[in-house]
């Protein structure tokens, strides 16, 4: 058994390089809701170096909320805002001798892609017209996968081991009590439940059925090294292999 185990960084938080030893890829901030093109250079290197699966991590311009408000922006500007961080990325990627693999929105604009197929379809569109061999990240079973393969791409179906689900599959709302899992044990356990299993016990208590090609650990939370290690740990453990997904592309 084998999962991808992916980590959101780039975002000006601390341990990103030891974060980086327990992962098989690496979503980087473009710029626009965190990180710089310092950060976004050293990043590169660092993960290159260790053979870890490069992404771009686009998200809403938005410091100030970090990329986690709703925003409703006309769908030509959004493309232009995501080809202009996926290509920001790309640029270095090549430039230190490496390739991108994929590509996973940020924050709210993941969220509402998973929600709103017009929205999944012109993400979809634009990873599509810049690089159709890229992967692409997206919450699984949601309306987003279902853009990315109808738009011909290799849609790689993510679960959380850090944040709570609801009944329908989608995630509890940052902002809700009890959204995030603070736990260690709380948090391995529902990561070995949605790799072995393709369960997730949802806050109402109810079983949901996720089928995962990845998991995500966040970058920016208090616990996130410990919780890669734990989390790296505990699939050793289980005789899990770590590695980054290939995809019929690759």
């Amino acid at each position: 058994m084998r999962i991808d185990l992916n980590a959101d960084l780039g975002e000006g938080c601390a341990n990103d390089e030891a974060i980086l030893e327990q992962v098989s890829s690496v979503n980087i901030a473009c710029g626009w809701h965190a990180g710089s093109a310092e950060e976004m250079q050293k990043l590169v290197r660092a993960a290159l170096r260790r053979g870890i699966a490069v992404g771009a991590h686009p998200g809403y311009q938005d410091r100030e909320h970090f990329g986690r408000r709703d925003m409703q922006l006309p769908l030509d500007v959004l493309r232009a805002g995501l080809l202009y961080q996926i290509g920001a990325l790309d640029g270095i990627v090549r430039a230190e001798g490496g390739k991108l693999t994929h590509v996973k929105a940020h924050g709210a604009l993941y969220n509402q892609a998973a929600r709103d197929p017009a929205l999944a379809q012109c993400i979809a569109r634009a990873v599509f017209d810049f690089n159709p061999r890229l992967k692409v990240t997206g919450l699984a079973g949601s309306p987003m996968i279902t853009a990315l393969r109808t738009a011909g791409l290799v849609a790689l179906e993510e679960g959380f081991a850090d944040r709570r689900y609801l009944a329908n599959g989608q995630l509890v709302a940052r902002g809700t009590t009890g959204a995030l899992i603070e736990d260690p044990e709380v948090m391995l356990a529902q990561a070995l439940s949605l790799v072995k299993k393709g369960t997730v016990i949802a806050e109402d208590g109810s079983s949901c059925r996720v089928h995962v090609d990845t998991i995500c650990l966040h970058g920016d939370g208090p616990h996130a090294l410990e919780f890669a290690r734990a989390l790296r740990s505990g699939l050793h453990r289980e005789g899990i292999d770590v590695a980054a997904t290939r995809g019929t592309h690759s």
